[in-house]
């Protein structure tokens, strides 16, 4: 088992107009969102910016499996992008298993008194921080980093 390793750490919700991108603090105690970036036009360059603008050690992506733990097309996607953002950033990707987390950030807002029309433009950030959370328990609890790492491939079209 080894320590909590200390450092921002990026999560990522993929999703088919939009990409949730969250943070966590250095020590790795608390997720916070941090942008919805727009699916069009080149969300991996934007993605590798604020990464390197927040000094992010790795980025974990989420990976939409279904109940059964089975893979799905969202599931095929965000391993094309987690491959994309390998390629483009200089820090280990990851993926993650995010199932229900946008159910659940959709519950967070619903609680929070938002409705889903509302919520739309941030819904993405939420799943991302509930990912990233979840991933940071995992590491904590386990002492082994959450999810394999991405082998760096082409940025989908």
């Amino acid at each position: 088992m080894t320590a909590f390793r200390r450092g921002i750490r990026f999560g990522i919700d993929v999703g088919r107009a939009r990409v949730g991108v969250a943070r966590s603090d250095p020590d790795g105690v608390l997720a916070v969102p941090v942008e919805t970036v727009p699916r069009k036009g080149e969300p991996v360059r934007r993605i590798a910016a604020l990464a390197a603008e927040y000094e992010a050690f790795e980025v974990l992506v989420g990976l939409p499996l279904n109940l059964r733990g089975e893979d799905t097309p969202s599931t095929t996607d965000a391993r094309r992008f987690a491959e994309a953002l390998a390629a483009a950033l200089p820090v280990p990707v990851r993926l993650v298993d995010e199932r229900l987390s946008t159910v659940s950030a959709h519950g967070v807002l619903r609680e929070a008194g938002r409705s889903q029309r509302d919520s739309r433009s941030i819904v993405d950030q939420v799943a991302a921080v509930v990912l990233l959370q979840q991933a940071l328990d995992v590491e904590r609890q386990s002492g082994e980093p959450a999810g394999p790492a991405v082998s760096p491939g082409q940025e989908p079209a």
